[in-house]
């Protein structure tokens, strides 16, 4: 006779990447706000492919040089040199959002200006943030008496000073982007590492003699990514912004693609004769940036609720 073994249940499989990431991901549907900022986000990404592929007419190519009749179909009018609104408003989505170009024009990189912007200031600040907050002492004086010189300077005239340096380009841009995000990041790392440093994971670290970079970035940089990402969301919209308003004063990105802010400075001497050229580039800029600030207060609030 047999006997009979004790069986014990199969354990629960384990997430996989993706699941574990979509798990992560959904909690913006539970925000109505934060979902309603993620479509408007994603209806401009969705732009920015579809150019990639198609656009309706050649963007910098008015009717004339296009052979086209003077009625041609144009879902958006065109401005005041005869060129294609729509198509110029999806070529220069890619820029902000797709590509960003290498000195010459002739090669690209993939991710938009201002996703490297922030990306550049996300990277600046959380080492100099970190350091000033886990470190203190020395450390922290001088590297939060240097952010504070350059918090000093209104945003606008570190632009035009780095513009003013380098020249004018994408990666110019992005530099100028870094550098003036890159405080407020910092700060915010200072503060969360503070706060972190004192709990008693961080301290088991220290007692089995971990390093000093290993504490900061695998023990505290995963505990404070919530509030990271969530800034990270906002400096997105303000570097959209800020790219608009250098297109406006004519510091922007370079020719041959159009962005936003360039479209309005062109157009808006021609305001009372043709206001459409004005008014899309303008909605387009406002539009993005609300999206991007509606999706970080939807994941932050979402973020506190978990974390309670």
């Amino acid at each position: 006779m047999a006997i009979g073994e004790r069986t014990f249940p199969p354990a629960a499989a384990q997430p996989g990447t993706l699941q574990r990431f979509w798990n992560s991901f959904s909690i913006i549907f539970n925000s109505k706000v934060g979902t309603l900022g993620l479509a408007m986000v994603l209806f401009w990404v969705l732009v920015a492919f579809v150019s990639l592929f198609w656009v309706p007419y050649e963007p910098n190519a008015n009717q004339f040089v296009q052979n086209l009749p003077p009625n041609a179909q144009n879902w958006l009018g065109t401005d005041h040199l005869g060129r294609d609104i729509a198509s110029r408003l999806m070529t220069g989505t890619q820029v902000i959002l797709l590509k960003t170009r290498l000195p010459g024009g002739n090669v690209s990189i993939p991710g938009g200006v201002a996703l490297w912007g922030v990306f550049g200031s996300l990277a600046m600040g959380v080492l100099l943030g970190l350091n000033a907050g886990y470190r203190g002492g020395w450390a922290d004086q001088i590297i939060m008496q240097v952010l504070d010189a350059l918090i000093a300077f209104p945003q606008i005239v570190l632009y035009l000073v780095v513009i003013a340096a380098l020249g004018q380009g994408d990666l110019v841009v992005i530099l100028a982007i870094a550098i003036t995000g890159a405080p407020g990041v910092a700060r915010l790392a200072r503060s969360l590492a503070m706060d972190i440093k004192t709990r008693d994971y961080i301290r088991a670290a220290e007692t089995r003699g971990e390093n000093t970079w290993f504490i900061m970035f695998r023990e505290i940089l995963p505990n404070a990514r919530g509030p990271l990402l969530v800034d990270a969301m906002l400096r997105v919209g303000y570097a959209i912004f800020a790219i608009g308003t250098l297109g406006f004063l004519g510091l922007g990105l370079p020719p041959p693609d159009p962005d936003w802010g360039t479209m309005v400075n062109e157009a808006r001497k021609n305001i009372f004769t043709n206001a459409s050229a004005v008014i899309v580039p303008s909605v387009a800029i406002a539009s993005l940036v609300i999206g991007l600030n509606l999706f970080a207060d939807g994941l932050r609030e979402e973020l506190s609720r978990y974390q309670k």
